[in-house]
């Protein structure tokens, strides 16, 4: 009985036999980023450029190339072979040295960090809450413009938007609008003869405050000898000596009809 096996990627070798060469261009090390390149003497690997996997080098002292390889780690069932990048020349135009110095170089160290400068963030102010907001008192003027600019640039209000029937389309915008408009022209009779009344009113108090002035004046002018009298004799001490403590007398409880002693 035999049993199938399903295959699986091989370990890829280090040195191979094979005299195939692949027909595409040599990959040219010094165009590869440093830390795609190991060239470490004994095990030279680089990334193929075609399947992004790790391939040894074989042949560095003859005709470098990339030895077969599958587009998938050891392992993995049902690989495919790179066949881009198998067999594939590599023109090392780098020394061991340069490219261990140029590895050093790329890796950042804590002697080349910079702490990023720390940016206070604006402090917001605190919103007004809804009970803190002055209201904006409605006038029919001030209506009437925003009405006049909502229709020069809505297409609803020009009758350019028609509906499936072809009529146009009314604006809801629109006529909330001209509504609060024509409420507000109907008002304001009302509203200007409430200000009227309001501003005749606040005239008249101020002639009175104006007109009890001088009366104010002349009741405190009366008044103002008996109050200096007042606060000179209140400033004055009593003769004799100053007055002493009384011993302390015990509180006695008094019964109804008892004289007090």
């Amino acid at each position: 009985m035999t049993t199938t096996s399903t295959p699986t990627a091989r370990k890829r070798c280090r040195k191979t036999r094979t005299k195939k060469v692949n027909p595409r261009p040599p990959i040219v090390l010094s165009t590869i980023p440093v830390n795609e390149v190991d060239l470490a003497p004994g095990r030279e690997h680089m990334v193929c450029p075609e399947c992004r996997t790790w391939c040894p080098i074989t042949g560095v002292d003859r005709t470098p190339k990339l030895v077969p390889h599958h587009t998938d780690p050891a392992g993995t069932p049902n690989p495919r072979r790179c066949m881009a990048g198998t067999d594939r020349r590599v023109t090392i135009d780098i020394t061991v040295e340069d490219w261990r110095r140029a590895l050093v170089e790329a890796r950042p160290t804590i002697a080349s960090r910079r702490a990023t400068k720390v940016l206070p963030k604006p402090r917001a102010t605190a919103a007004l809450a809804t009970s803190q907001i002055p209201p904006t008192p409605l006038s029919a003027d001030a209506v009437r413009r925003t009405f006049r600019q909502h229709q020069q640039q809505c297409r609803a209000c020009a009758g350019e938007i028609t509906g499936r029937d072809g009529l146009p389309l009314p604006c809801r915008d629109g006529e909330r609008l001209a509504v609060t408009f024509l409420r507000l022209l109907r008002q304001e009779p009302r509203r200007r003869a409430v200000r009227e009344f309001f501003a005749q009113e606040r005239r008249r108090l101020d002639r009175q405050y104006a007109a009890a002035a001088p009366a104010r004046a002349t009741q405190w002018s009366a008044v103002l000898p008996k109050v200096t009298d007042a606060d000179a004799r209140r400033a004055q001490l009593p003769a004799g000596d100053a007055p002493t403590e009384s011993p302390a007398v015990p509180l006695t409880t008094l019964r109804p009809g008892q004289p007090a002693s």
